[in-house]
């Protein structure tokens, strides 16, 4: 496993990590979710990603119950939540200090921590003012409830808003986002992050680099009966596998599966490797249904180490979405 630190951080965390989304509590229960997370730290993984709206909060229950119980040092592992959406109350949701700091306390019971590593704000409140969000995170951080707090699917712009406010007031700025990557979603990081990652030392921890498992090359011939789509519900997966749009996807699908072929690994190998070769990528979230996947996965550390320049070339002829960069205005 190969460890990078998170933005301009001391802290190092492994290229590879293992999230709870759509799978703690809905496919997963405690004994599962211990032979997935058992797998992952055996392969080297040391993030943990879970957030409080996860199965309504059940997905920390599950993480805090495996962890109480790994015999794993805390200093060795890093586990994260996110605060956004913690109930249906009117102070239940957002990114207010009053939620910020009930909605810590409410995730570090669940999770049976003193204290996480890394606290996000799960999405950007727009009637929140930033300046309250940033000093209830400095808070957080003050009380010792977290060590570095980020953003996760936030506009550069308010990143940068964050960024400066924490700053001008002498308080701790975000450290990192969490947003989609993957070879069909890469906008975002690869053009309106740019500047951050030179401007902040803004750190990433990478979702969804299988893009909702279309990159795995399973949905070629449609969505399988079974599969984690269909069993937790995700209607605007299947919507998403409709048009023209989605049929080109498919397509280059397949023509990247003759380049994993060729490379003697999976599609889903492929993609995760794909997002480490990223430096802007501090850690590629994965996830998994069961302790096989996880296993995997975990083989994609492998994939990446021999991509060469021309095989790189060679996905970047079949996706051919690579964003053109930001004008230099200096």
């Amino acid at each position: 496993m190969e460890y990078r630190f998170l933005g301009a951080s001391g802290l190092k965390v492994s290229a590879l990590s293992f999230g709870a989304w759509v799978t703690f509590g809905p496919q997963l229960n405690e004994d599962k979710a211990a032979e997935c997370m058992h797998a992952a730290w055996d392969a080297g993984v040391n993030f943990f990603d879970n957030a409080e709206v996860y199965a309504d909060g059940v997905a920390e229950q599950i993480m805090g119950l495996v962890l109480k119980k790994s015999g794993w040092k805390r200093s060795e592992y890093v586990v994260s939540t996110k605060i956004y959406w913690g109930g249906e109350g009117p102070n239940d949701r957002g990114l207010s200090r009053k939620h910020i700091i009930e909605g810590t306390d409410a995730a570090l019971a669940r999770l049976q921590l003193d204290y996480v590593d890394l606290i996000f704000c799960h999405r950007a409140d727009l009637h929140t003012p930033v300046e309250e969000t940033v000093r209830a995170m400095n808070q957080v951080i003050d009380q010792g409830k977290a060590l570095y707090w980020g953003t996760s699917e936030w506009p550069a712009e308010r990143i940068l808003q964050a960024y400066h406010v924490a700053r001008r007031e002498r308080l701790i700025p975000p450290l990192m986002e969490q947003p989609q990557y993957n070879l069909f979603h890469r906008h975002r990081v690869e053009r309106e992050y740019a500047p951050l990652f030179e401007r902040i030392g803004l750190g990433t921890t990478i979702w969804s680099p299988l893009a909702s498992g279309l990159l795995t090359g399973k949905y070629s011939n449609g969505i399988p009966e079974g599969s984690r789509s269909t069993l937790i519900g995700y209607e605007w997966l299947r919507s998403r596998l409709e048009g023209a749009e989605a049929e080109a996807k498919i397509e280059k699908v397949k023509e990247l599966t003759v380049i994993a072929d060729g490379l003697g690994c999976t599609m889903a190998q492929l993609a995760i490797a794909w997002c480490l070769v990223n430096p802007n990528v501090s850690t590629v979230i994965t996830g998994a249904s069961k302790v096989e996947q996880v296993r995997e996965n975990m083989k994609a550390m492998e994939v990446y180490e021999s991509l060469t320049p021309e095989v790189i070339d060679h996905i970047e002829e079949i996706v051919d979405n690579k964003p053109e960069p930001e004008p230099d205005w200096r």
